[in-house]
């Protein structure tokens, strides 16, 4: 009889490692490792031999990068998607397209069960399993550290490298970081350990080592440095006059961005189980993009459509952090968000200059910017009749003299 078959998100570290092993002993299965190349770049060296020497029968890295660009994180931009007036979701845009790939691999193995090693205290245990219900309810799903017998037998880390070492698991026995950190194209975070101290100051001198993608802004040049992004239809297609591809725009812009120390956020956010917690995170590519596109859309995008997507910014936002890309509530408010960047097309100049982001032109062949009406001058085109904003504001005036009146009645 064949064994059972388990898919598990792998990342090659301790964790991951552990929970390979302990899933072929527990269950008797075959274990099947997968990675995604997102964007984690030297973190992927040596794993496929580092995941068949721990057991695994066989092994997938896919490289989702242009995938990931472009199905995930430009139409999560053009949404203007911001979690909590500061986070860029790096973290949490990932989490669906690598629960997508897991599943179309389970299928295609003839699994019967997923696993991760996130934990269950945190987000991703949601966004993976909320993925996998919406594409493949069939499959069932192990959380190891949801389970009190896994948890039991590892109650730290010191449990965990004495097993690995016990079973010859090829984990560097090394001291840990202070903090955990997940990277990808968009973004890398940073949480835990020293992070978990409010009061702690990350963008202090001695800490600067933890940073990955960005210099710190004081050790940015002294002189700014221009750039030009070109957008059609709400995506970016070009800059400086080069046409990209979305992976090749977000990898230009994090190296533009890292370079002057653009894109670092320090925040407290609410975890979708209901805590809140620390996140450091460096977003240099995605925090130009996001500033491009707004500019862009300022010129060439009407009021009322607008402020209508707007609206829908932190419901969109929740949805992406909270594991819900493939909910059909998000594809709907994805489809009016298509539907609102149609004339969103045109050139944005910035200013990068020792962690900020300066807007410094903007041009469109569709701009709905008119300088002839919005002139203090006379208005050549007769246009706009200022005489009538006499009316207007009469008009909006008088609810609010009625119920001035009202008040001083009683």
């Amino acid at each position: 009889m064949a064994k059972e078959k388990i898919v598990l998100a792998y990342s090659g570290g301790l964790d991951t490692s552990v929970i390979l092993k302990w899933l072929k002993e527990t269950y008797d299965a075959e274990v099947i490792a997968f990675t995604a190349d997102i964007g984690q770049k030297e973190e992927l060296d040596g794993l496929e031999a580092k995941a068949l020497a721990t057991g695994a029968s066989k092994v997938y890295i896919d490289d989702l990068r242009e995938e990931f660009a472009r199905d995930f994180i430009f139409p999560m931009f053009q949404a203007g998607a911001l979690y909590e007036g500061q986070y860029l979701l790096g973290t949490s845009i990932a989490r669906p397209l690598i629960a997508k790939r897991m599943v179309e691999i389970a299928r295609a193995e003839g699994a019967t069960a997923i696993a991760h090693g996130a934990t269950g205290k945190g987000n991703d245990q949601v966004r993976f399993e909320l993925t996998a219900a919406a594409l493949a309810p069939e499959l069932k799903v192990i959380a190891p550290w949801r389970i009190e017998a896994f948890r039991e037998r590892f109650p730290g880390r010191a449990e965990m490298i004495a097993y690995a070492e016990q079973n010859g698991i090829p984990v560097k026995a090394t001291a840990e970081k202070p903090y955990s950190t997940d990277r990808n194209l968009l973004h890398i975070s940073f949480e835990s350990g020293m992070l978990e101290d409010p009061w702690f100051d990350a963008s202090a001198e001695s800490n600067r080592d933890m940073y990955v993608l960005s210099v710190s802004p004081e050790e940015a040049p002294e002189e700014p440095e221009y750039v030009e992004l070109e957008f059609e239809a709400g995506n970016c297609v070009a800059i400086n006059g080069e046409r990209m591809t979305p992976l090749q725009v977000m990898e230009k812009l994090n190296e533009l961005g890292g370079k002057h120390g653009i894109g670092r956020v320090d925040m407290i956010e609410n975890r979708f189980v209901g805590m809140k917690s620390r996140g450091v995170y460096e977003t240099p590519g995605g925090t130009i993009l996001f500033v491009a596109h707004r500019k862009i859309e300022s010129l060439t995008m009407d009021r009322e459509v607008m402020h209508l997507r707007d609206s829908l910014i932190p419901k969109y936002a929740s949805l992406v952090y909270n594991g819900f890309w493939f909910a059909p509530e998000r594809l709907a408010i994805q489809a009016l968000v298509t539907e609102s960047q149609k004339n969103v097309t045109g050139t944005v100049r910035l200013k990068l200059y020792k962690g900020n982001v300066i807007a410094a032109g903007l041009k469109s062949p569709v701009s709905l910017y008119n300088p002839d009406i919005a002139t203090m001058e006379a208005d050549p085109t007769q246009a706009y009749d200022q005489g009538d904003a006499t009316g207007f504001i009469r008009l909006n005036a008088l609810r609010l003299k009625v119920a001035a009146a009202q008040a001083k009645q009683r």
